[in-house]
Order: structure tokens, then sequence, then C-alpha cells
């Protein structure tokens, strides 16, 4: 099992509904990850119903997409009622896979659906080589390692397991061990092991004291502020090189409750990166035009968290619960052509300056000349969720699903 010749990981985009689904496809994923109406630990997504499953999963499959789909809660025995019969459903809609955490979950999907691939969550908290070598006993064929792994750890489990191995590169980041939290369900009521988390770790703390009701007393760390769980966003981008080199089969990116325009913007820059790397037999460093564009897309800050080592203060962000996005979505392009079709995100008029994301991390800036309805009728402006023809001042090729952006004013 020590021998994992250098390849190219799959590149697994979070799909919260059938738009951002598209969007992922349309920028390069591999496979995509989402959720059903029952068993997922993103209650508070988009989603997608019975019926809806089989659409995602017919769209993905005839692009060449992969398609898993978590059943991740940890389930009470009332939950149990209907697996079965849910189980079946992912196998008739064709899903490529299921992602579990829960052993009873993992033991009905074994009895029920045998030939249906079962992918372990890192909820499971899988950080030891033995815990690895138990899961593929139990007929798991792909580990989600937890993130609390050091780029040393990982090499050790992937010498002693022929199951693929599954890495999160980017997205948020829980306080908690591998997203093991009740805090929300604490202050909230939301349990965040049932799938409807309401993120208390975003939240700006004080203290009180019970004789002094009413006077609140800021809680510093390091005298810079009072968001002390919020951990910054995971960024592994320029360890890609690493995370090949230490044989990973799949890196996957967070998000099912992001914009579309993150999944889109945060795929594309990690397919070109794979791309780039298997360009030059998986040698880095990438180029400065990846780091530039990273920072084009809004996130909490950068850490790549455990990968040499624990973090420390640093990892966290401590001015607010997000670092400011200094570029935003303003369209989705639904009609290609040489006035391009686009629902809009942000209002648009004539005169402002826009890009277009097109592959890899080439972008073309773009000037809007005119705005028309779709009837013909010039406008003055577009508004969010109206579709609008774009006259540009620049030639270029759009494609259907692409995405189209603008620089924030700086007061924003």
């Amino acid at each position: 099992m020590e021998n994992h010749p250098l390849n190219i990981p799959e590149l697994l985009a979070p799909a919260g509904n059938l738009e951002k689904l598209k969007t992922a496809v349309h920028y390069g994923a591999d496979a995509v990850y989402l959720g059903g109406s029952r068993y997922g630990l993103r209650a508070r997504a988009g989603n997608f119903s019975d019926a809806e499953l089989g659409e995602a999963i017919a769209y993905a499959h005839g692009r060449g997409v992969k398609v898993y789909v978590t059943v991740n809660i940890f389930a009470h025995d009332r939950d149990l009622a209907g697996l079965g019969e849910y189980l079946r459903l992912l196998r008739s809609c064709g899903a490529d896979g299921i992602i579990v955490a829960d052993p009873g979950v993992l033991a009905t999907a074994r009895r029920v659906v045998p030939d249906l691939p079962i992918h372990l969550s890192t909820q499971a908290n899988v950080t030891n080589h033995a815990s690895a070598r138990f899961w593929e006993a139990q007929g798991v064929r792909r580990l989600n390692l937890a993130r609390e792994l050091s780029l040393t750890e990982i090499r050790a489990i992937r010498k002693t397991v022929a199951a693929e191995i599954e890495l999160f590169v980017h997205g948020a980041l829980c306080i908690s061990y591998s997203g093991r939290c009740l805090l929300s369900l604490y202050l909230t009521g939301r349990d965040a092991n049932q799938g409807d988390c309401a993120h208390p770790c975003r939240y700006r703390y004080a203290v009180t004291e019970e004789k002094r009701p009413g006077q609140y007393f800021p809680v510093e760390e390091d005298d810079h502020g009072t968001y002390v769980f919020n951990a910054k966003d995971l960024c592994l981008l320029h360890r890609l090189p690493d995370l090949i080199a230490a044989g990973a089969d799949s890196i996957k990116i967070e998000g099912r409750m992001k914009s579309v325009y993150y999944v889109g913007a945060i795929t594309r820059l990690y397919r070109a990166a794979l791309d780039f790397l298997a360009a030059n037999a998986c040698r880095g460093p990438l180029p400065p035009e990846f780091a530039a564009e990273l920072n084009k897309i809004g996130s909490r800050g950068q850490t790549e968290n455990f990968l040499d080592g624990s973090p420390g203060p640093r990892e966290m962000l401590y001015q607010g619960a997000n670092v400011r996005q200094e570029f935003a979505p303003v369209g989705i392009v639904r009609e290609t052509g040489a006035s391009p079709l686009i629902e809009a995100r942000a209002p648009l008029r004539p005169g402002d300056a826009i890009e277009y994301l097109a592959q890899g991390v080439t972008n073309r800036p773009c000037r809007i000349v005119a705005l028309h309805d779709q009837e013909g009728m010039e406008l003055i402006q577009a508004n969010p969720n109206q579709r609008v023809r774009l006259v540009l001042d620049a030639t270029f090729t759009c494609s259907e699903n692409g995405l189209f952006r603008k620089r924030l004013p700086p007061s924003v």
C-alpha cells in the first residue's frame, strides 16, 4: 500500500442547489456533493427534493461529473424510520456514492444498498491509521480525514489503507472538532449535528456579571477584539503539491451554503491550479496570478490550519465575522452571443466596469455600453434577478452559467 504514484486528485465542489451545481460543473468540478431533503448536515442549504435529485444527477452525469449525496447526520432512533427507503431512492437516482458519519447509517446502507459506495464524512473524526483501517474494514470506500491532521499524519494514514483519501482544502472551519459542536444547540436550540447550525462561533461575545445586569464587559484576546471563536477560512491552494505527493485522491471545497459566485470562483481557481500542476509534473509554486485571484474572492482570511502543526492565535479572525470582500457577482450568463443574456445579481448601469470569469484564471475586463430587457427595450438600470442583455465594449466568448463580477466601492 506504500506506492502511490503522483496523480491529479478529483476536484469535489459543493452544490447547495441546482444553480450552484451547474456553476460548479461549468467551472471544472470533477464531482459535486449535495444534500437531499433528509439526513444531511446542512438543513438550511437549498438542498434537493426527491424529484430534484434525479434532475441534478442526470445533469451532472451528462457532463461527466459524479454526484455524492450527504447522509451524514448523527441519527437518533426516530431518524432511522424511512432511511432504507431513502437510500434506495438515492441508488435509483444514480448517486455515485453517499457520505455518512453514523455507524448505524453505514450499517443500514451496507445491508440495503450494498452496491452504493460509502464515503466517510469528516464528522467521523478519522485522526489515526488504526481508525482509518477500522472504517475501511466496515466497507468504506473513501475516507474524508479530519481537518485536524498534519501533513505528516496524512502521509502516515495514506500508507496504511487502500481506501481513497479525501481532504478538505478550502472553506469555513468550525471551532469544534471536525464540526462536532453543541454550541448552536445550547444557544439557539438548533442542532448542528442534525444539520441546523446557527453558526454561533461567528457571533460577537461579551461578559456579564450576575450582580450587574445590563452591564457588558468586552472579551478581549490579545487586545484585538471579541470574536473569540471565529476561525479564519481554510486555504490549502499553495499546498496542493504537498497533498498530491501525500496521495490525496480527492480535494474538497466546503461551502454548500455559500453563494453561487463563491462556488464558481473557488472551483475555477482550484481547477486551474490542478491543471497547472498536471502540466508541470505536480511541481509548484503556482504563478502570482493565482494569489491575486484568491484575494478577489471574499473570505474570513486564510489559514493552513493544522497542516504544519497546531494552529495558534494568528489563525483566528478577531476584527469581525468576515474580511471585507472587494468584488461581488453582478450576473450569471443564461444565453450566450454577441449580447449575452444575464440574470443580474446586483444593480447594473451603462458605464459600469465589470469582468467576466473565463476558464482558468483569465478574467475579461469590459464596460457596459447599454442594457436591454428581453423585449429589446433599453434600460437605465438592471436590478437583481432581472434578465437583461449586455452590450459590451469588448468582444469575447461567454459560456452559459459563466459569471460576471465587479469591484465594490471602498465604502462597502
